[in-house]
């Protein structure tokens, strides 16, 4: 090979290199400064898609156990939450916390304390070692002044030695890696994510217009179904949450009953959104494909009416 060619494909690749970089450090630089300065005040991680901020908020401190099953955080035990504009510039921040019983007061307070909204406080699990409990938060203003107002709040979780209540049996472990997730996956129509041994399937209502300010309140900042497989293909558990319309619910329940699956709370999360929508949480305990059978029932019972 001659000494310019060389050249010439040195010079070709240089090029590439530098396109890939600049491209890389400008998917980098999506993220809005307001956001990356939310970011900083909270001192957490973030993503930034579709029009919403997210960061979560995992309880990675705690080890929980559902009638005596050890399960993983990411099974429903990460709280977030979202910022995305609204009218007038202005931020609609959502969010959902997950408490100890200790820590549910004292957080509370810091919220209210420094102007956010409490929209809802209520269980996802019965027989869950230690108690836990998810606070639903709104508020509206300025990124940066929504940041500082939340992190009070932030600031208190995981600083309470949680209380056990004990009386769920010896604990049984998940066994890891055996679940078929794409068998799962077939039976309910849609593909879920890996994270650590727990694979979950999440689906937004896109058939819903629901707005609040102006903003299109979408899966990321709440609107969801999901459900969240652990286990292995013999002895799996699940739990999850169905985003209903008010004509929905009854349907919707009697669906996961018939085939199984405890319900173990019913409630909103939001309380200024139209039309009104009201979340389900639901868990079971069984063979993995009756799980996703009975979750696939409830499922097609949503969105009915707006086909």
């Amino acid at each position: 090979m001659s000494s310019m060619n060389k050249t010439t494909i040195f010079s070709i690749l240089l090029g590439a290199t530098v396109i890939a970089v600049v491209t890389q450090a400008a998917k980098a630089q999506e993220t809005p400064a307001e956001y990356q300065q939310v970011l900083k005040i909270v001192g957490k991680t973030g993503d930034y898609k579709s029009n919403v901020l997210k960061i979560n908020v995992p309880r990675n401190d705690l080890h929980v156990k559902i009638a005596g099953y050890a399960v993983p955080t990411p099974f429903g035990f990460g709280g977030w939450f979202a910022m995305t504009k609204g009218d007038g510039g202005e931020e609609v921040m959502m969010g959902d916390l997950v408490l100890t019983q200790d820590e549910v007061n004292p957080a509370m307070s810091a919220l209210l304390e420094h102007g956010l909204e409490v929209t809802a406080l209520h269980n996802h699990f019965f027989w869950e070692d230690p108690r836990v409990f998810f606070m639903h938060i709104h508020g509206h203003g300025k990124a940066v002044d929504l940041a500082n107002q939340i992190k009070p709040a932030l600031d208190l979780i995981g600083q309470a030695k949680p209380s056990e209540s004990g009386g769920h049996g010896a604990s049984t472990a998940a066994k890891q890696g055996t679940l078929d997730t794409d068998r799962i996956a077939k039976i309910v129509g849609h593909a879920g994510e890996q994270n650590g041994p727990v694979y979950k399937i999440t689906l937004g209502r896109d058939d819903l217009d629901v707005k609040e300010m102006g903003a299109t309140i979408n899966a990321r900042m709440g609107l969801n179904t999901w459900a969240a497989f652990v286990g292995s293909n013999d002895d799996a558990a699940v739990a999850g949450d169905v985003a209903m319309l008010e004509t929905e619910v009854t349907p919707t329940l009697k669906a996961l009953r018939s085939h199984g699956l405890d319900v173990v709370a019913i409630h909103h999360h939001m309380t200024n959104s139209r039309p009104v929508i009201i979340f389900l949480h639901y868990w079971g305990r069984g063979p993995a494909e009756k799980l996703a059978t009975g979750f696939k029932a409830g499922l097609d019972e949503l969105g009915k009416g707006n086909k």
